[in-house]
């Protein structure tokens, strides 16, 4: 039997998530200085946190400018004691559970990421990368390629 499950449901514009998602190096501040209320962005998505609301992951299944193809882990930031290895991998079941047959990707910015190894949790995983995306950012794509799925006969 496998670990209990970490993660609950939420939505976009959870409180708690939204103080996560501003402690992400990705975290942007609108120019206007709107008061920021959702985090996510638009197309099918799914927010996740932890009980305790100090892990989030955020997956969004949308039309990529960059032409990724597949559910894309826009956010995943965790300050729990859980191992992000196993965050990542339930996170990756409910994903599989909603979009059957898709491919997982998400794009680190090896410059923001404090770590020898950026996207080593997502490694251990199961994940592997990709390669790098040709802008000046240099994000490296980190990708997981859908289960097999059992057809019955």
């Amino acid at each position: 039997m496998g670990s209990p499950p970490l993660w609950w449901i939420t939505m976009d514009g959870d409180v708690a998530c939204l103080r996560l998602y501003e402690r992400h190096y990705s975290c942007y501040a609108y120019k206007d200085k709107r008061k920021r209320k959702l985090f996510v962005g638009p197309g099918e998505k799914i927010v996740l946190r932890t009980r305790a609301a100090d892990a989030m992951f955020v997956w969004r299944k949308f039309i990529d400018d960059s032409g990724q193809q597949g559910i894309y882990c826009s956010i995943f930031r965790n300050e729990s004691n859980h191992k992000s290895s196993e965050l990542i991998c339930q996170a990756d079941v409910i994903a599989d559970a909603v979009w059957p047959g898709c491919r997982h990707y998400t794009y680190i910015d090896p410059k923001k990421v404090k770590s020898q190894n950026p996207g080593y949790c997502f490694y251990c995983a199961g994940w592997n990368n990709t390669g790098v995306i040709t802008s000046k950012s240099k994000l490296i794509v980190l990708e997981r390629s859908p289960p097999e799925v059992d057809v019955i006969q």
